[in-house]
Protein backbone atom coordinates (compact mmCIF):
# COMPACT_ATOMS: atom_id res chain seq x y z
CA UNK A 1 0.00 0.00 0.00
CA UNK A 2 3.02 2.61 0.94
CA UNK A 3 4.51 2.00 -2.58
CA UNK A 4 1.28 2.47 -4.56
CA UNK A 5 0.59 5.55 -2.28
CA UNK A 6 3.92 6.91 -3.88
CA UNK A 7 3.89 5.93 -6.85
CA UNK A 8 0.23 7.21 -7.41
CA UNK A 9 1.37 10.78 -6.34
CA UNK A 10 4.74 10.43 -8.72
CA UNK A 11 1.89 9.94 -11.33
CA UNK A 12 -0.02 13.07 -10.35
CA UNK A 13 3.18 15.59 -9.77
CA UNK A 14 5.02 14.45 -13.17
CA UNK A 15 1.34 15.13 -15.23
CA UNK A 16 -0.07 17.99 -12.80
CA UNK A 17 3.21 19.97 -12.52
CA UNK A 18 6.17 19.84 -14.41
CA UNK A 19 7.91 22.91 -13.10
CA UNK A 20 7.07 21.64 -9.39
CA UNK A 21 8.26 17.78 -10.72
CA UNK A 22 11.56 19.20 -12.07
CA UNK A 23 12.75 20.62 -8.83
CA UNK A 24 11.01 18.04 -6.11
CA UNK A 25 13.69 15.41 -8.32
CA UNK A 26 16.39 17.20 -6.29
CA UNK A 27 15.16 16.08 -2.91
CA UNK A 28 15.98 13.48 -0.52
CA UNK A 29 13.76 10.03 -1.22
CA UNK A 30 11.68 11.08 1.98
CA UNK A 31 11.37 14.33 1.62
CA UNK A 32 10.47 14.05 -2.26
CA UNK A 33 7.72 11.66 -1.14
CA UNK A 34 6.25 13.21 1.32
CA UNK A 35 6.25 16.51 -1.16
CA UNK A 36 4.97 14.50 -4.24
CA UNK A 37 2.05 12.90 -1.82
CA UNK A 38 1.10 15.94 -0.31
CA UNK A 39 0.89 17.88 -3.59
CA UNK A 40 -1.06 14.79 -5.09
CA UNK A 41 -4.21 15.68 -2.33
CA UNK A 42 -3.88 19.56 -3.46
CA UNK A 43 -3.86 18.52 -6.91
CA UNK A 44 -7.07 15.85 -6.38
CA UNK A 45 -8.87 18.92 -4.33
CA UNK A 46 -8.14 20.88 -7.37
CA UNK A 47 -9.17 19.08 -9.47
CA UNK A 48 -12.59 17.62 -7.80
CA UNK A 49 -13.61 21.15 -7.34
CA UNK A 50 -12.65 22.58 -10.65
CA UNK A 51 -13.79 19.44 -13.16
CA UNK A 52 -10.39 19.07 -14.25
CA UNK A 53 -8.19 16.21 -14.62
CA UNK A 54 -4.59 16.79 -12.82
CA UNK A 55 -5.16 20.62 -13.73
CA UNK A 56 -6.57 20.14 -17.72
CA UNK A 57 -8.97 19.68 -19.46
CA UNK A 58 -11.78 21.67 -17.84
CA UNK A 59 -15.49 20.20 -18.28
CA UNK A 60 -18.19 23.29 -19.30
CA UNK A 61 -20.13 22.61 -16.64
CA UNK A 62 -17.42 22.01 -13.68
CA UNK A 63 -19.91 24.82 -11.64
CA UNK A 64 -22.52 22.33 -11.45
CA UNK A 65 -22.19 20.81 -7.88
CA UNK A 66 -19.22 22.26 -7.16
CA UNK A 67 -20.99 22.45 -3.45
CA UNK A 68 -21.15 19.22 -3.16
CA UNK A 69 -18.16 18.09 -4.33
CA UNK A 70 -16.29 20.52 -2.10
CA UNK A 71 -18.50 19.22 1.30
CA UNK A 72 -17.26 15.67 0.28
CA UNK A 73 -13.75 16.46 -0.04
CA UNK A 74 -14.26 18.31 3.50
CA UNK A 75 -15.66 15.15 5.00
CA UNK A 76 -12.91 13.15 3.57
CA UNK A 77 -10.14 15.34 4.33
CA UNK A 78 -11.55 15.47 7.89
CA UNK A 79 -11.25 11.63 8.58
CA UNK A 80 -7.54 11.78 6.75
CA UNK A 81 -6.73 14.56 9.65
CA UNK A 82 -8.01 12.14 12.56
CA UNK A 83 -5.85 9.58 11.28
CA UNK A 84 -8.21 7.49 9.87
CA UNK A 85 -6.99 5.12 7.54
CA UNK A 86 -8.20 4.32 3.97
CA UNK A 87 -8.01 2.73 0.68
CA UNK A 88 -8.16 6.22 -1.25
CA UNK A 89 -4.46 6.53 -1.99
CA UNK A 90 -5.02 10.67 -2.22
CA UNK A 91 -6.49 10.64 1.30
CA UNK A 92 -3.95 7.69 2.38
CA UNK A 93 -1.59 10.27 1.38
CA UNK A 94 -2.47 12.83 3.37
CA UNK A 95 -2.74 11.31 6.70
CA UNK A 96 0.46 10.15 6.29
CA UNK A 97 2.35 13.08 5.79
CA UNK A 98 0.33 15.33 8.36
CA UNK A 99 0.77 12.47 11.18
CA UNK A 100 4.63 12.38 10.46
CA UNK A 101 5.41 16.23 10.18
CA UNK A 102 2.73 16.82 12.56
CA UNK A 103 1.15 19.47 10.08
CA UNK A 104 -1.43 21.31 12.03
CA UNK A 105 -5.19 19.95 10.67
CA UNK A 106 -6.02 24.28 10.33
CA UNK A 107 -3.34 24.41 7.36
CA UNK A 108 -4.64 21.03 5.22
CA UNK A 109 -7.91 22.78 6.17
CA UNK A 110 -7.40 26.55 4.76
CA UNK A 111 -6.44 25.52 1.30
CA UNK A 112 -10.45 24.26 0.99
CA UNK A 113 -11.14 27.39 2.44
CA UNK A 114 -9.19 28.46 -0.79
CA UNK A 115 -11.20 26.60 -3.26
CA UNK A 116 -14.61 27.99 -1.61
CA UNK A 117 -13.84 31.59 -2.26
CA UNK A 118 -13.50 30.10 -6.27
CA UNK A 119 -17.14 28.19 -5.56
CA UNK A 120 -18.71 30.88 -4.32
CA UNK A 121 -17.13 33.57 -6.64
CA UNK A 122 -15.71 35.48 -4.81
CA UNK A 123 -14.52 38.97 -6.01
CA UNK A 124 -11.94 40.72 -4.86
CA UNK A 125 -11.78 44.44 -4.05
CA UNK A 126 -8.02 45.69 -3.11
CA UNK A 127 -4.78 43.54 -3.29
CA UNK A 128 -5.08 42.72 0.45
CA UNK A 129 -8.02 40.53 -0.32
CA UNK A 130 -6.01 38.82 -3.44
CA UNK A 131 -3.00 38.09 -1.32
CA UNK A 132 -5.56 36.55 1.35
CA UNK A 133 -6.44 34.36 -1.45
CA UNK A 134 -3.05 33.96 -3.40
CA UNK A 135 -2.15 32.77 0.84
CA UNK A 136 -5.71 30.04 0.82
CA UNK A 137 -4.72 28.41 -2.39
CA UNK A 138 -0.28 28.49 -2.58
CA UNK A 139 0.55 30.50 0.45
CA UNK A 140 -0.71 27.73 2.93
CA UNK A 141 1.17 25.39 0.53
CA UNK A 142 4.24 26.42 1.12
CA UNK A 143 3.90 26.67 4.96
CA UNK A 144 3.34 22.49 4.57
CA UNK A 145 5.98 22.27 2.34
CA UNK A 146 8.58 23.69 4.27
CA UNK A 147 7.20 21.54 7.42
CA UNK A 148 7.66 18.46 5.09
CA UNK A 149 11.37 20.05 5.19
CA UNK A 150 11.63 20.09 8.99
CA UNK A 151 11.20 24.01 9.22
CA UNK A 152 9.66 24.59 12.70
CA UNK A 153 10.78 28.02 12.94
CA UNK A 154 8.03 31.07 12.37
CA UNK A 155 10.11 33.46 10.67
CA UNK A 156 10.91 30.58 7.94
CA UNK A 157 7.71 29.27 7.17
CA UNK A 158 6.63 33.22 7.02
CA UNK A 159 8.99 33.30 3.70
CA UNK A 160 8.15 29.72 2.96
CA UNK A 161 4.27 31.74 2.91
CA UNK A 162 6.25 34.77 0.77
CA UNK A 163 7.23 31.89 -1.66
CA UNK A 164 3.81 30.41 -1.90
CA UNK A 165 2.36 34.03 -2.43
CA UNK A 166 4.79 34.75 -5.54
CA UNK A 167 4.27 32.13 -7.15
CA UNK A 168 0.22 32.43 -7.28
CA UNK A 169 0.49 36.00 -8.40
CA UNK A 170 2.64 34.60 -11.12
CA UNK A 171 0.07 32.23 -11.89
CA UNK A 172 -2.65 35.29 -11.64
CA UNK A 173 -0.89 37.39 -14.15
CA UNK A 174 -0.46 34.01 -16.35
CA UNK A 175 -3.94 33.38 -16.15
CA UNK A 176 -5.79 36.41 -17.10
CA UNK A 177 -6.93 35.83 -20.17
CA UNK A 178 -7.88 31.75 -19.60
CA UNK A 179 -9.64 32.67 -16.24
CA UNK A 180 -11.29 34.97 -17.52
CA UNK A 181 -12.90 32.79 -20.00
CA UNK A 182 -14.07 30.33 -16.83
CA UNK A 183 -15.51 33.43 -15.59
CA UNK A 184 -12.96 34.25 -12.38
CA UNK A 185 -11.49 37.50 -11.76
CA UNK A 186 -8.67 37.77 -9.49
CA UNK A 187 -7.06 41.05 -10.11
CA UNK A 188 -8.68 43.15 -7.57
CA UNK A 189 -11.27 45.56 -8.69
CA UNK A 190 -8.80 48.84 -7.71
CA UNK A 191 -5.85 47.84 -10.15
CA UNK A 192 -8.35 47.09 -12.97
CA UNK A 193 -9.98 50.59 -12.24
CA UNK A 194 -6.51 52.34 -12.35
CA UNK A 195 -6.12 50.83 -16.20
CA UNK A 196 -9.95 52.08 -16.92
CA UNK A 197 -11.48 48.01 -16.93
CA UNK A 198 -14.56 47.28 -15.11
CA UNK A 199 -14.20 43.57 -15.81
CA UNK A 200 -11.37 41.96 -17.82
CA UNK A 201 -13.56 40.42 -21.48
CA UNK A 202 -11.00 37.85 -22.75
CA UNK A 203 -12.25 38.18 -26.31
CA UNK A 204 -11.76 42.03 -26.37
CA UNK A 205 -8.26 42.78 -27.54
CA UNK A 206 -8.85 46.55 -27.31
CA UNK A 207 -8.85 45.88 -23.80
CA UNK A 208 -5.37 43.81 -23.28
CA UNK A 209 -2.24 46.26 -23.22
CA UNK A 210 -4.08 47.95 -20.09
CA UNK A 211 -5.38 44.19 -18.52
CA UNK A 212 -1.24 43.04 -19.53
CA UNK A 213 0.05 46.69 -17.62
CA UNK A 214 -2.32 45.68 -14.99
CA UNK A 215 -1.20 42.03 -14.73
CA UNK A 216 2.34 43.56 -14.53
CA UNK A 217 1.67 45.01 -11.30
CA UNK A 218 0.85 41.77 -10.24
CA UNK A 219 4.17 40.51 -11.08
CA UNK A 220 6.34 43.36 -10.10
CA UNK A 221 4.52 42.61 -6.55
CA UNK A 222 5.54 38.89 -6.80
CA UNK A 223 9.39 40.38 -7.04
CA UNK A 224 8.99 41.45 -3.45
CA UNK A 225 8.00 37.98 -2.41
CA UNK A 226 10.67 36.22 -4.48
CA UNK A 227 13.01 38.53 -2.87
CA UNK A 228 11.70 37.55 0.74
CA UNK A 229 11.29 33.84 -0.07
CA UNK A 230 15.06 33.86 -1.04
CA UNK A 231 16.28 34.58 2.47
CA UNK A 232 14.28 31.43 4.02
CA UNK A 233 16.39 29.50 1.03
CA UNK A 234 19.42 29.10 3.88
CA UNK A 235 17.45 27.47 7.04
CA UNK A 236 16.53 24.71 4.82
CA UNK A 237 18.71 21.24 4.40
CA UNK A 238 21.07 21.43 1.41
CA UNK A 239 19.15 19.03 -1.15
CA UNK A 240 15.43 20.79 0.16
CA UNK A 241 17.24 24.39 -0.32
CA UNK A 242 18.32 23.40 -3.96
CA UNK A 243 14.82 22.22 -4.91
CA UNK A 244 13.23 25.06 -3.54
CA UNK A 245 15.60 27.49 -5.12
CA UNK A 246 14.63 25.75 -8.48
CA UNK A 247 11.19 26.15 -7.55
CA UNK A 248 11.50 29.90 -7.31
CA UNK A 249 13.68 30.35 -10.78
CA UNK A 250 11.62 28.21 -13.04
CA UNK A 251 8.50 30.84 -11.46
CA UNK A 252 9.93 33.33 -12.07
CA UNK A 253 11.03 32.83 -14.88
CA UNK A 254 7.45 32.50 -16.42
CA UNK A 255 6.84 35.85 -15.17
CA UNK A 256 10.33 37.13 -17.13
CA UNK A 257 8.47 35.45 -20.13
CA UNK A 258 5.06 37.00 -20.07
CA UNK A 259 7.27 40.69 -19.75
CA UNK A 260 9.13 39.56 -22.84
CA UNK A 261 6.03 38.51 -24.66
CA UNK A 262 4.12 41.69 -24.33
CA UNK A 263 0.26 40.94 -24.17
CA UNK A 264 0.92 38.45 -27.37
CA UNK A 265 2.11 36.52 -24.79
CA UNK A 266 -1.49 35.36 -23.32
CA UNK A 267 -2.18 33.79 -26.79
CA UNK A 268 -0.45 30.51 -25.46
CA UNK A 269 0.29 29.01 -22.16
CA UNK A 270 3.71 30.51 -20.72
CA UNK A 271 6.13 28.28 -19.69
CA UNK A 272 9.74 26.94 -19.71
CA UNK A 273 10.74 24.14 -21.96
CA UNK A 274 12.65 21.69 -20.35
CA UNK A 275 16.10 22.83 -21.27
CA UNK A 276 15.68 25.82 -19.95
CA UNK A 277 14.66 24.06 -16.71
CA UNK A 278 17.65 21.97 -16.44
CA UNK A 279 19.69 25.78 -17.22
CA UNK A 280 17.94 27.20 -13.95
CA UNK A 281 18.46 24.03 -12.04
CA UNK A 282 21.82 24.47 -12.22
CA UNK A 283 21.79 28.49 -11.60
CA UNK A 284 19.62 27.36 -8.41
CA UNK A 285 22.42 25.66 -7.06
CA UNK A 286 24.35 28.78 -7.00
CA UNK A 287 21.41 30.57 -5.40
CA UNK A 288 21.96 27.69 -2.28
CA UNK A 289 25.74 28.71 -2.36
CA UNK A 290 24.97 32.43 -1.74
CA UNK A 291 22.26 31.60 0.98
CA UNK A 292 25.08 29.76 2.90
CA UNK A 293 28.06 32.00 1.91
CA UNK A 294 26.11 35.85 2.49
CA UNK A 295 23.23 36.13 4.77
CA UNK A 296 21.01 38.05 2.96
CA UNK A 297 17.94 39.11 5.88
CA UNK A 298 15.12 41.54 3.30
CA UNK A 299 12.95 42.92 5.47
CA UNK A 300 9.24 42.00 5.70
CA UNK A 301 7.82 45.12 6.18
CA UNK A 302 4.83 45.64 4.28
CA UNK A 303 4.42 42.43 3.15
CA UNK A 304 1.49 40.57 4.07
CA UNK A 305 1.23 38.33 6.74
CA UNK A 306 0.09 34.38 7.16
CA UNK A 307 -2.65 34.30 9.75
Amino acid sequence: MSDAVVAISEVAIAQGSQSFAAAARLFDRQTRDDAVMLYAWCRHCDDVVDGQVLGHAQSQDFRIGQQQRLDILRRQTAAALQGERTSDPVFEALRRVVERHRIPARHPEELLTGFEMDVTDRRYSTISETLDYCYHVAGVVGVMMAMIMGVREARTLDRACDLGLAFQLTNIARDVVEDARAGRVYLPTELLARYGIDRPDPEDLSQRPALYAAALELLDLAETYYASAFCGIGALPPRSAWAIAAARRVYRAIGSKLRAGGPAAWNERVSTSKAEKAALLALALGDVARTRLTKSDVSRAGLWQRP
